[in-house]
């Protein structure tokens, strides 16, 4: 699997959030959101069946 790179656009505030919740599951900034983006993905799949690629 190759690894992408995705940059975004996030205010201070919140990112400053993520860091605090990142910190608290003892997660990297990055990691948190990979974590968000996987659980977004699986409620998605769980209404709407598999995403076929």
């Amino acid at each position: 699997m190759a690894v992408k790179i995705l940059s975004i656009r996030i205010d201070e505030e919140m990112l400053n959030k993520l860091h605090v919740v990142a910190d608290y599951e003892g997660r990297s900034a990055n990691s948190q959101i990979l974590i968000l983006i996987r659980d977004a993905i699986e409620k998605y799949e769980e209404k709407h069946g598999k995403i076929e690629l």
